[in-house]
């Protein structure tokens, strides 16, 4: 029997093909948004804290990679630094791009909660919405506030 031939140009253009079709098929596997936070955090009538000791005030939060419908969760403590009781409450200001005000949620589990002395534990929820395009990154203000409990 005669063995036939395969030319280095056929190699080299299977070999070619296939690479192409790898960086195409990585590249539709790899395809995320990048959406960073760096945005402040103020507290009014109370401390916000990285650590349950409530010694490494909360400056900044970096949120990480998300991307669209993702969540993030946070851990902050939030110490009453008065003598009476506060109603906690936060609120975010600041937007940028001010659009992504709109596709962007934060929400917390201490909204209203009365905090009457000492440090209580919250866990704030970073939210992107699954259909916001045009941002890539954002910042924003995150405010804590504590008001006297009647």
């Amino acid at each position: 029997m005669a063995m036939q031939r395969i030319g280095v140009g056929v190699i080299f253009a299977i070999a070619m093909t296939g690479i192409v079709v790898s960086v195409l098929a990585a590249s539709l596997l790899m395809a995320y948004q990048r959406v960073p936070n760096a945005g402040n955090v103020k507290a009014v009538g109370v401390g916000v804290y990285r650590d349950s000791d409530c010694t490494s005030n909360v400056t900044s939060i970096d949120w990480g990679f998300l991307e669209p419908g993702a969540t993030a969760n946070v851990t902050v403590y939030i110490k009453n630094e008065g003598n009476i009781p506060v109603v906690l409450n936060m609120a975010t200001d600041n937007w940028y791009p001010t659009s992504a005000s709109d596709k962007i949620t934060l929400s917390w589990n201490r909204e209203s909660y009365v905090l009457n002395s000492g440090s209580v534990q919250a866990v704030l929820t970073l939210s992107v919405s699954p259909n916001i395009e045009g941002v890539t990154s954002f910042s924003f203000d995150i405010i804590i506030t504590g008001t006297e409990h009647a």
